[in-house]
């Protein structure tokens, strides 16, 4: 009975903890969300994209949910979780849309990892790899499971990249609060522009509407990757 009890209370806990954070789970997946309507967001990223199937399929995936390779998901560093983005294959035109449930790749010249079905879709599975653009679709957010519950994470907003430091610095001369942080991509150096740093990805997603408004665009990322 008391073991009982204690399981009662953790999970009273865990469920407290995410209604006064204000982070929702969203369950959808895209295979079954209405996206017939859709027009390509934001450019997010382009670079070369790969996928993972057999060898993780059934394994806890970065949020804590079962990776399912028949499943429209992907890894990226650093997107939020649930974040929906459309992916490009810039060789021969074909989209996928896929959701964030997972982290990597870690190959450093490769900017995201498909779910098999994902990868199908585009029709790269032979080749491995492809050269992509990836939109922005949906924000997302971050999930809160037992898998995850003890992890920290914190939230900026990407605003530009430079190939550049004189162009990264033109840009920060536009827009108070910023910063450039250098980062390696594939062997070069790019310089990005991030505003601010914030606990909750829903206080990161304020702070962008009220730079749109500003005329500046921008995505909500994850800062540890």
């Amino acid at each position: 009975m008391y073991r009982v009890f204690k399981q009662f209370l953790l999970l009273s806990f865990l469920a407290l903890f995410i209604s006064s954070c204000g982070i929702t789970r969203k369950s959808s997946a895209p295979d079954s969300a209405d996206y017939s309507d859709y027009s390509p967001g934001a450019v997010i990223e382009s670079g070369v994209a790969s996928w993972y199937g057999p060898n993780f399929n059934g394994k806890l995936t970065a949020n804590g949910e079962t990776y399912n390779m028949d499943g429209l998901t992907a890894a990226h560093r650093s997107l939020p979780f649930n974040t929906i983005v459309q992916v490009e294959n810039k060789g021969n035109g074909k989209t996928v849309i896929v959701r964030i449930n997972d982290r990597g790749p870690y190959a450093h010249n490769r900017i995201i990892d498909l779910s098999r079905k994902a990868a199908r879709e585009i029709e790269m599975i032979d080749a491995g790899t492809a050269n992509v653009e990836i939109f922005l679709v949906e924000e997302g957010d971050r999930p809160l499971s037992e898998q995850n519950l003890g992890s920290i994470e914190t939230f900026t907003v990407q605003l530009a990249s430079f190939k550049s430091r004189s162009e990264a610095e033109n840009f920060l001369n536009q827009i108070s609060g910023a910063r450039i942080e250098t980062i390696p991509v594939a062997g070069n150096t790019v310089y990005r522009i991030y505003y601010g740093t914030y606990d909750r990805p829903d206080e990161a997603r304020t702070a962008m509407q009220r730079l749109r408004r500003q005329g500046f665009d921008g995505f909500v990322k994850q800062t540890q990757n």
